[in-house]
């Protein structure tokens, strides 16, 4: 995962949602242990509300502050 948010920061897709828009702050992440779950969950996220992305971000990370400094050294085998 980090790698993957590294690209993002670094923008190495210059044709992405994240190096056209600028987002390049980690607020909010779940981990999975299977990727049918994390596509689940991504929809659920994806249909809710603004007011319901805020609140969850909130609940995690009220300052929304970066979180990449907490997950960089995570290696995922």
């Amino acid at each position: 995962m980090p790698q993957r948010i590294l690209e993002h920061k670094e923008k190495k897709y210059p044709q992405s949602f994240s190096a056209r828009y600028n987002v390049n702050i980690l607020v909010y992440y779940e981990q999975f242990q299977w990727i049918e779950d994390a596509i689940t969950r991504e929809k659920q996220i994806k249909g809710g509300s603004r007011e319901f992305k805020n609140n969850l971000i909130r609940s995690i990370n009220p300052t929304w502050k970066d979180l990449f400094e907490e997950i960089k050294d995570v290696m995922i085998l």
